[in-house]
């Protein structure tokens, strides 16, 4: 009887065992970057694994944040959740508070012996993916802030100086009553109306959102939305609107057609709308800073991030955990986030990567891109850290619901803050009482 292996067989099942034992170590990331955002990413990781020969990023689109958050929480709960999960920012105080689903990223970079250093990123970024004692605790990824946006076409058509947009409150109602004057259907508009008009309005003008330092010092923290300076801001608001001055776009980013589609001359919305400008709008733009309150003696000081940042799962391989800490230490690369900002609007989260662009000339060649990280590059205030606090997707719902009703002139100012606040406080005691 002949034996069933020959010399060749032998030695091709010794190869095929020992490329086995040496395979690259396999790293899911899952995330929510769609269309060129996505194509940008898997990019990222291609020019990663082509950089090693250890480990292997796969990058796994999974749908809108909140998909992706609900997706990934219940793959933990199944035991087989991704190594990496984007999360947006308003997600935070819920992964923070998620006991023994994620590992947090400084303590597990110095556990696998190659430390990520907070201090390597933009203060307003770094700061508000720490925990109260400093520590990072996700990897800043894709961020951005709110500016101002306008229309230089239109502005030379109202009269006003293209070269010397609004940069306090009552100039942007001056600049859209003219820009209403001179034909044009809106003045001012907004996006993502409870991130601009309350948060970033609190942050930029050195005011408390809530207590307890906006929820970065603990779990009882409590809205404040019904103070003098929130009161006068939305009644000069609900006056911009009675005037005409002021129009309401909707929820989230559905405005930002008013702005690309040229019916609007002043536009707040993300940094990261810079490209959808570029690209959709038939006219001259300029970027601003956001509008402050000269009567407000903290103003301005800081906006506030939007965006996500990347989480790590507990449960994986020593292997993976060092691949992982790898592939975030070349996300964090000068390179990388100058060519993430530079492509996409999004701010670059590392200091060497916002030296690396101005180095580069780029916002010499491209007015206006420097405005968003000039606003995140400053020593934060417990006021302008951001906000972490529980259930706050649930509370910017209560918010932009109530502030329709006061743009509409249904509801009055007192009413809807006393509002807002009050079921906002009765989700954080929820809260709360769920995490402890």
């Amino acid at each position: 009887m002949a034996f069933p292996f020959t010399r060749t067989t032998v030695l091709a099942a010794l190869l095929a065992a020992m490329g086995t034992a040496q395979a690259a170590t396999d790293i899911t990331f899952w995330h929510s970057m769609e269309g060129p955002l996505g194509e940008r990413v898997d990019a990222i990781a291609k020019d990663f694994n082509a950089s090693q020969s250890d480990y292997v990023v796969h990058p796994v689109y999974k749908g809108a944040y909140g998909e992706s958050m609900n997706a990934g929480i219940a793959a933990f709960r199944a035991g087989n959740a991704p190594d990496i999960l984007q999360v947006f920012e308003v997600g935070t105080a819920t992964m923070m508070y998620a006991k023994g689903a994620v590992q947090p990223v400084q303590a597990l970079s110095e556990q696998v012996g190659d430390p990520i250093d907070p201090g390597t990123f933009l203060g307003a970024v770094g700061g508000y993916y720490s925990s109260p004692e400093g520590k990072l605790v996700s990897m800043p990824f894709n961020s951005s802030t709110p500016v101002l946006y306008y229309n230089k076409d239109a502005f030379k058509k109202a009269g006003l100086n293209p070269d010397a947009p609004p940069k306090i409150w009552p100039e942007v109602a001056e600049a859209a009553q003219k820009l209403r004057d001179a034909g044009l259907e809106c003045g001012y508009s907004t996006a993502w109306p409870s991130w601009v008009l309350l948060e970033n309005f609190a942050a930029w003008n050195n005011i408390p959102y809530a207590s307890q330092d906006n929820g970065f010092g603990g779990l009882d923290a409590r809205l404040l939305l019904d103070s003098e300076p929130f009161k006068m801001h939305m009644n000069f608001l609900a006056d911009m609107a009675k005037a005409g001055q002021f129009t309401y776009g909707g929820r989230g980013d559905a405005g930002n057609a008013l702005f690309t589609s040229g019916k609007c001359g002043l536009y707040t919305g993300s940094s990261g709308m810079r490209a959808s400008i570029i690209k959709t709008g038939q006219f001259e733009f300029g970027t601003s800073t956001l509008p402050y309150y000269p009567d407000l003696p903290g103003a301005p000081q800081n906006s506030i991030i939007g965006g996500a940042s990347l989480w790590v799962f507990s449960g994986k391989s020593d292997a993976a955990y060092k691949g992982v800490i790898q592939f975030f230490k070349f996300l964090a690369s000068p390179e990388q986030a100058a060519a993430w900002h530079q492509g996409t609007g999004y701010v670059p989260v590392t200091k060497a990567g916002y030296e690396a662009t101005k180095a580069s000339g780029f916002y010499d060649k491209n007015p206006g891109t420097e405005v968003a990280v000039q606003q995140l590059n400053a020593d934060t205030t417990a006021n302008s850290r951001g906000i972490r606090l529980g259930y706050l997707p649930q509370i910017r719902d209560i918010e932009d619901n109530v502030m329709e009703q006061i743009f509409a002139g249904k509801l009055s100012t007192e009413d809807g803050l006393k509002k807002m606040t009050t079921e906002g406080n009765a989700l954080l005691e929820r809260f709360e009482k769920s995490v402890k």
